[in-house]
């Protein structure tokens, strides 16, 4: 007889968990992975946005954290960030598995694109500009308040300096490694010569 996990039975539609004690687990799953302060309208961002979790199953499921003491809110400066207690963070090991690896990775997935996205839109400036004859894309890298990379690109008009940008903007990191890559294993140009014989 073959083994079926609950994994066999999801289908491509299935995209919300309406269980509540299962978004518990995947809740206190995800914020132990993520390992980093949170604050509550990134956590229903990362959540809700993709599908992964119904808005209104998710807000009653937090609410009820927060009165079980599972989670907590501690304040950071102006901010306030979610933190698991103890046994929330065990119980996210012991229990993950109840819920399908399918919603544990999304969910982990949409949180490190989140993030990734925050850092970016903190480090890279990408901006477009007229200029007499066609657009700039001017991509501004840099870490910790030092510039690692400035540089303008050239696009004939409009709409192809705002590709230019947006396809900057999906992944400047990726971006920042090839310029440097490309910069790093450039060579002195050396012209093919060909000899003509019929003068």
């Amino acid at each position: 007889m073959a083994n079926y996990t609950y994994d066999d039975y999801l289908t491509e539609d299935m995209l919300s968990l309406h269980d509540e004690m299962a978004v518990k687990i995947l809740i206190c799953y995800f914020l132990r992975q993520i390992n980093r302060p949170i604050t509550p309208t990134q956590l229903a961002e990362i959540a809700t946005t993709d599908g992964t979790v119904n808005y209104f199953t998710y807000s009653s499921v937090v609410e009820s954290m927060l009165e079980g003491g599972m989670l907590s809110l501690e304040k950071n400066g102006d901010e306030e960030y979610y933190v698991l207690s103890e046994a929330a963070r065990a119980g996210a090991d012991s229990f993950k598995q109840q819920v399908p690896a399918r919603f544990r990775n999304k969910i982990l997935s949409s949180g490190l694109k989140f993030f990734a996205k925050l850092k970016n839109d903190n480090d890279v400036k990408v901006s477009v500009s007229q200029q007499e004859k066609g657009y700039l894309v001017g991509v501004t890298c840099q870490d910790s308040g030092t510039v690692l990379m400035d540089l303008k690109l050239y696009a004939p008009d409009e709409e192809q300096a705002n590709l230019l940008a947006e396809k900057i903007r999906l992944n400047p990191t990726d971006f920042y490694a090839k310029v440097i890559d490309f910069a790093t294993e450039n060579e002195e140009y050396e012209p093919e010569v060909k000899e003509v014989d019929d003068l």
